[in-house]
């Protein structure tokens, strides 16, 4: 009898189990594209989809990022297009967004993280030094290297990354993401800029620091980027 149940138990488990698996795993596409309708309310996978057939044919395409825009007009040297979802809405729930950036020389694109994708860039023009911090698992090792136009590099989603304009002209770079919306999270702007504001006694104790220093770090990113 008790061998019985043991085989009933093994048996329902050996047909449940795929079951199980096949419900945790996302749904195929139900169809070719879900073109945002950016007036409706963003869920968990995306904006609702519009009709194709009133969506025409430009949202396979894009020119947003064929110009970029003043590295000067921003105190860190480097100006950002955004190509995600917002500006893109054919790549709705495809999990792929791009951005450019332009440097001028000195620039950088400060250190941050993307919370939700890896990051893959090519160079176009010039020559970036691009810095990669690994976790605490790798000892914050720090990876580095120049990169020139034409060559590319990879940043791993989650770790914090910046750019710096290492040449004496222009660079610019563009970048892919697998996600449309891949986040952003400036470490400098969320340490002294957050609202509210974190703490001084907080931030004077993690980075070892008089309270007179982290009050003027905070005066400086009280606006922003």
């Amino acid at each position: 009898m008790e061998y019985s149940k043991a085989l009933a138990s093994l048996f329902t488990m050996l047909v449940l189990a795929p079951l199980l698996v096949v419900k945790a795993t996302d749904p195929d596409p139900l169809q070719d594209f879900c073109v945002a309708d950016l007036s409706g309310k963003l869920s968990v996978n995306g904006f609702p989809c519009q009709p194709t057939s009133s969506a025409g044919d430009e949202f396979l395409f894009s020119t947003k990022i064929a110009t970029g825009g003043d590295p000067l007009a921003n105190p860190n040297g480097s100006n950002v297009t955004e190509l995600d979802v917002s500006e893109w809405p054919g790549v709705n729930t495809l999990g792929v967004s791009m951005n450019r950036v332009d440097f001028a020389p000195g620039g950088t694109n400060p250190p941050h993280v993307h919370p939700r994708a890896t990051e893959v860039g090519l160079v176009t023009r010039g020559e970036l030094l691009v810095g990669i911090i690994g976790s605490l698992d790798s000892g914050n090792r720090y990876y580095s290297k120049v990169v020139r136009a034409g060559e590319t590099f990879v940043i791993p989603r989650g770790l914090m990354h910046f750019q710096f304009n290492v040449g004496k002209e222009d660079a610019a770079m563009v970048v892919s993401f697998n996600s449309q919306n891949p986040g952003i999270i400036f470490v400098p702007l969320t340490l002294f800029g957050s609202s509210p504001p974190i703490p001084t006694p907080v931030l004077s104790k993690a980075l070892r620091v008089d309270a007179s220093v982290v009050d003027l770090l905070k005066s400086k990113f009280a606006g922003g980027y």
